[in-house]
């Protein structure tokens, strides 16, 4: 359609192709998001052939991402299964323990699994 065949038209006319354009152009905006959150979704699915997290995407949440497991490299000697990876807040115990003066390295896990001072708290005699 020419500019000039759309000055010719009067108001009624003008205002009712507005609103048929205004109609068709929702429709086509409705349909191309329609498909574009289609291919995301496509995208966002990184296992699909049987992910332990496919039920995450049923609630409308995003899969976790997997985080390597990270070994814990303090240990509390009152109760050595209480542990600490270094990340992260501090534990009570292990607050307690440096407000009263010991030391970080006193609660610290060696390599080979025995901590370098078993009695680092002073409580096990």
């Amino acid at each position: 359609m020419r500019r000039q065949d759309l000055e010719a038209m009067d108001f009624e006319e003008l205002w009712l192709l507005h609103e048929e354009l205004t109609k068709i152009l929702a429709e086509k905006i409705t349909a191309e998001k329609r498909e574009l959150e289609k291919r995301l979704a496509q995208l966002n699915q990184p296992d699909q052939l049987g992910g332990a997290e496919g039920g995450a995407t049923e609630t409308g949440q995003p899969p976790r991402r997997k985080y390597p497991k990270v070994v814990p490299k303090y240990f509390n000697p009152l109760k050595p299964t209480e542990t600490w990876s270094g990340r992260g807040k501090q534990p009570r115990w292990l607050v307690a323990a440096l407000q009263s003066g010991h030391t970080l390295e006193e609660f610290r896990i060696r390599e080979n699994g025995e901590a370098s001072n078993r009695n680092a708290g002073g409580h096990d005699h």
